[in-house]
């Protein structure tokens, strides 16, 4: 007889926000992580090149890109720590 063992389906929500203020030729993010376990947060610029045509767009597309790249990072080192705090905690 075989008996079929289902893994219970687990739905979580991420909060992401991206707060974009520009001062003249710099963009700044403040992007911050909620992960309703932890909130990470990064802060970042991107300066237009003077030589460049205006375009605030690109420097928003630039700014948020380092943040979201930065938390990514962020994520990577904490599930690094976890995975090693669980490993110890296993061997323990």
């Amino acid at each position: 007889m075989s008996t079929n063992t289902t893994t219970p389906i687990r739905t979580k929500r991420w909060s992401l926000r991206l707060d974009l203020f520009e001062e003249g030729d710099t963009t700044k993010v403040h992007a911050v992580l909620d992960t309703g376990d932890n909130t990470l947060e990064s802060r970042t610029t991107a300066r237009r090149n003077p030589h460049d045509p205006l375009v605030p767009e690109i420097g928003d597309e630039y700014a948020a890109a380092r943040a979201l790249i930065d938390l990514g990072h962020q994520l990577l080192r904490a599930g690094i720590a976890d995975a090693a705090a669980n490993d110890r905690s296993e061997a323990g």
